[in-house]
C-alpha cells in the first residue's frame, strides 16, 4: 500500500518490514485484523493495518462494512511501544536495541548510508572499543 500523509510518502513496498502481529482470528473471520510495523529509509516508522468488517480497519460504506486497510505514521516512542506490546523480546531488541534498565541510557535510532555505517564500524574495531563507546567519544568532542 502506498499513501501520502502530511506531504510524506509511506509505501509498504519500499519500507523495511520490522514486525507483524494479528489478533488470532482467521482472515475470513469478521473480527480479523493484522498490523505490520515498517521503517522508511528516512528512519520514520509507520504501521500498516488491515482487517475485516468488524475490525478497527474495516471499510464502511452506506449500510455495509468490508475489508479495509490504513497506514498510520508513528513516532519512535509509539513504534517502540507497539513493538514492546506485539513482538517478542529478541525481535524488539533487534529493532530498538537493549532497553535501559533506568534513565541513564537512551536508545538512538539513526539511518546513515551503508558507507558511513561501514566506516563507523571499522573505526570502532580499529580502536578496539564498542560502537556505543565510539559514539559517546565523538559526541564528547562537540
Amino acid at each position: 500500500m502506498k499513501k501520502i500523509i502530511n506531504n510524506k510518502v509511506y509505501d509498504t513496498n519500499t519500507a523495511q518490514k520490522l514486525g507483524e502481529w494479528d489478533n488470532g482470528y482467521y482472515t475470513s473471520d469478521f473480527p480479523f485484523c493484522a498490523e505490520t510495523l515498517y521503517r522508511k529509509r528516512t528512519g520514520e516508522y509507520f504501521l500498516h493495518g488491515e482487517g475485516h468488517a468488524m475490525s478497527k480497519y474495516a471499510h464502511h460504506e452506506r449500510n455495509a462494512s468490508g475489508w479495509g486497510e490504513k497506514i498510520i505514521p508513528l513516532s519512535y516512542d509509539e513504534a517502540s511501544e507497539w513493538a514492546e506490546k506485539h513482538l517478542d523480546a529478541d525481535d524488539y531488541i533487534s529493532i530498538f536495541g537493549e532497553p535501559a534498565e533506568d534513565d541513564s541510557l537512551t536508545a538512538l535510532n539513526l539511518t546513515v548510508s551503508a558507507a558511513a555505517a561501514a566506516k563507523f564500524k571499522l573505526a570502532a574495531q580499529q580502536q578496539q572499543i564498542s560502537q556505543k563507546e565510539l559514539m559517546e567519544k565523538l559526541i564528547g568532542t562537540l
